[in-house]
């Protein structure tokens, strides 16, 4: 059974991933989820993106308990360059350091979705490349200045200023944002939740 007014609950504050879900016409209730997302020794970033998905899922559905009748959507984002994970800049200097290591060279976005629904579980995962062009130091500077790269993952928004430093995407843009469609879609669509 559906609420009357959303067809699942979003374990996500990100305006990001609440704009693409309205863009297929999920209507959603934010949950938002508190957890750990520190990786774990070993653990591959794929893994890891997967894990923080499910376990953002979980902490929502537990929230609900009964009352939870739609499905818990969660997604996780990591900007990966060979094996490191690139988190949130924990300030201007760690931000500047992420895109001194970005300019120039080819990166992952890896962004994980979890879908939970009458007791059952489902992930996919969107594998992304992204090139960055050659940044120099005033543009970084500048770049930090703007206030857009303070909360993302690996330092830089591709929806918004940071786009001008993306030389070649291959894969899923919206996955870049933070929330991949046709992922997304899919999973869904396992859930029972109709979009077209």
């Amino acid at each position: 059974m559906r609420d009357a007014d959303h067809d699942l609950y979003l374990a996500s504050r990100s305006p990001r991933r609440g704009e693409l879900l309205a863009q297929i016409g999920v209507r959603f209730s934010v949950r938002a989820a508190d957890t750990d997302e520190t990786p774990r020794a070993g653990e591959s970033p794929e893994a890891y993106v997967r894990r923080v998905a499910l376990d953002k899922a979980r902490v929502v559905s537990d929230q609900l308990g009964a009352a939870g009748q739609a499905p818990v959507l969660a997604a996780d984002t990591a900007v990966v360059l060979g094996e490191r994970i690139l988190g949130k800049p924990r300030d201007e200097a760690d931000a500047r350091e992420m895109m001194r290591a970005l300019s120039g060279c080819t990166h992952r976005v890896l962004t994980a979705v979890a879908v939970l629904s009458e007791g059952r579980a489902w992930t996919d995962l969107s594998d992304s490349r992204v090139t960055f062009r050659c940044i120099d130091e005033d543009e970084m500077r500048r770049y930090w200045q703007t206030g857009e790269p303070r909360d993302k993952a690996g330092g830089y928004a591709i929806q918004g200023l940071g786009a001008l430093f993306v030389a070649d995407l291959r894969g899923s843009y919206s996955g870049v944002m933070g929330l991949p469609l046709f992922e997304t879609g899919r999973l869904l669509a396992r859930a029972g939740l109709r979009l077209t």
